[in-house]
């Protein structure tokens, strides 16, 4: 099952597609410019010690973005199995 989450809150090594950008204004223009476009797949590839930032792998290079940034980015994941 698939769910929609903000890229912020996805752990390490975690894989999804961006479904939207709500950042707004020069923040929004910043991060579709970086190529963090609708449909696009990622991965979390790790994060600072105290958790901020986020390295994201996108296309074929790693990119770091601020929980702030992260936070602007919708992405659908695959829900976590019930236990």
């Amino acid at each position: 099952m698939k769910m929609i989450i903000k890229m912020r809150e996805m752990s390490d090594n975690q894989k999804g597609v961006i479904r939207k950008v709500s950042a707004s204004g020069d923040m929004g223009r910043r991060i579709r410019e970086m190529g963090l476009v609708p449909n696009t797949p990622i991965q979390i590839q790790g994060r600072a010690p105290l958790k901020d930032p986020v390295a994201v792998k996108i296309m074929d290079f790693t990119l770091t973005l601020r929980n702030n940034e992260a936070g602007g980015i919708l992405v659908e994941v695959e829900a976590p199995e019930p236990q």
